[in-house]
């Protein structure tokens, strides 16, 4: 067994060296302080481990349990609890203080989804030449961005300068796992309703047959021929 497996694993069963344990039934019920040996003959009748649940404590405590049971529910456990872990990123967006209104448009559009999406926003506005004489006007356009994000974002780390750059940081409203299960939900939305709109273009028409009302015909009555008169 690995140094590691000693000290992170309780120590269960034959492995408990101490003359006396204060017991904690299966069910969390106190049983009290009462020989190891007992505790152990407890274990083996109950068909569970003794487990050394406060090492520390005088005397140990030790809860009758089915260990094996408990350590895979405790992995299942850790192993959601990383799954639903999310990390935040920082997206980095850069701008020069002279940006032409489509480009700034087109900036903001990424900060937007960025911040949705629950993730950080570094934003950089880059200065050339002359332009790092008029740090205001990198100022004045960050403070332009952050209002105009100020629905989704805040400003978590104001403007300042560095070198020829001036940085802000923007920060989601929303956590990254609250994001993500707001995007997730609004995907299966649309996919509902692109099935929907699918079975309705793909119903069969019903064809009105139309009920040919016989033709009636008509008669047209013979007038009599006329007779020829008779010479005499």
């Amino acid at each position: 067994m690995s140094a590691e497996t000693r000290f992170t694993e309780p120590r269960i069963n034959d492995r408990i060296r101490v003359p006396e344990v204060r017991l904690v039934g299966p069910n969390g019920e106190q049983v009290g302080i009462v020989p190891i040996a007992k505790a152990l003959d407890l274990a083996r009748e109950s068909d569970l481990d003794l487990v050394e649940v406060a090492p520390t404590a005088r005397p140990p405590v030790a809860k009758l349990m089915d260990y094996g049971k408990f350590k895979y529910e405790s992995a299942m456990k850790a192993r959601e609890a990383r799954r639903n872990q999310a990390h935040t990123i920082i997206k980095e967006i850069k701008l020069r203080p002279k940006i032409d209104p489509h480009d700034y448009e087109t900036k903001k559009g990424h900060v937007v989804r960025f911040l949705k999406g629950g993730d950080k926003v570094k934003v950089t506005i880059m200065f050339r030449g002359r332009e790092q004489s008029r740090p205001e006007l990198g100022y004045r356009l960050l403070q332009r961005l952050a209002q105009d994000v100020s629905e989704l974002g805040f400003v978590e780390s104001n403007a300042k300068q560095d070198g020829r750059n001036m940085i802000m940081v923007i920060g989601p409203h929303k956590k990254k796992a609250e994001a993500k299960a707001e995007l997730a939900e609004a995907r299966a939305q649309r996919n509902a309703a692109s099935r929907g709109e699918q079975a309705e273009d793909e119903a069969p028409v019903d064809e009105a047959v139309a009920d040919e009302a016989p033709v009636a015909e008509a008669q047209v009555d013979e007038a009599p021929a006329a007779e020829e008169p008779r010479s005499e």
